[in-house]
């Protein structure tokens, strides 16, 4: 492990774990975006893929399972042909990670952690009207997750087509762990077989779910005591500087 990355970064590595976790137990999502917006600053892209994996995977089932197995089976069968489509796609997608150029690589993480999070900075809500669900359930299926395969973050389009549905809010959250924690099992048995998930970059992985579980579950202790919209609003303008730096990376090499 430490022939990838240094003491002193993986301390940084934690801290931005600590946040992810933070955030996604405040706010419900977010922890992949945080990690691979701040990991891919200091670390090659595909390196710092691989080390959301395990807190993902993780953290996800921790928030499916929450209130417990009957209403996770309920969310899937709702939204059964948008799960299926997510996994097959991030499946497909995640084999290309490893023959991409790292410039590549770092747009498709930037451009769209940019694009999507200032689409829900502004407020901007699609409506899918219910006659329009299965050819809508394709599209932001396949979107989705090819973002998930070559980035290991799916949970934005998750949450504005959700949205874009008018799901209801304890409807929703449930849909999107089901729908995380199926995504996150299929990225990590994706990427053991692209080689992204290697001998080194499973310990780090492995090290960072210990700060993802303990951050998350803080986030769930103040979660009702957060005034949610400034918290999601001031993170996303962060996820914004973030996916810029990225996209700056991809365009400089530097």
């Amino acid at each position: 492990m430490f022939d990838l990355i240094t003491p002193e970064g993986l301390a940084i590595a934690v801290a931005v774990t600590l946040l992810g976790g933070f955030v996604k137990g405040a706010v419900g999502f977010a922890m992949p975006m945080i990690m691979v917006s701040g990991l891919a600053s200091f670390l090659p892209a595909e390196v710092a893929l691989a080390a959301l994996i395990f807190p993902t995977l993780v953290s996800n089932l921790q928030q499916t399972f929450r209130e417990g197995v009957a209403p996770a089976v309920d969310a899937a069968k709702d939204f059964w042909r948008y799960l299926i489509i997510v996994l097959v796609v991030i499946a497909l997608a995640a084999q290309l990670v490893a023959i991409l150029p790292q410039h590549v690589l770092l747009l498709c993480l930037g451009v769209p952690i940019t694009v999507l999070a200032a689409l829900q900075l502004v407020g901007w809500r699609p409506r899918v009207p219910p006659e329009a669900r299965s050819r809508a359930d394709v599209g932001v299926g396949v979107a989705s997750g090819i973002m998930g395969g070559l980035s290991g973050v799916w949970g934005p389009t998750t949450v504005l087509y959700l949205a874009a549905l008018g799901t209801p809010k304890s409807v929703s959250v449930k849909v999107q762990g089901v729908v995380y924690s199926a995504g996150a099992i299929v990225l990590t048995l994706a990427h053991l077989r692209s080689g992204v998930l290697n001998d080194a970059t499973i310990p780090l992985s492995a090290v960072l779910v210990v700060p993802a579980v303990l951050a998350m579950w803080v986030g769930f202790q103040v979660q009702d005591r957060l005034d949610q919209a400034r918290f999601q609003r001031w993170t996303l303008v962060v996820l914004v500087v973030a996916g810029l730096n990225l996209v700056r990376r991809g365009l400089t090499g530097f």
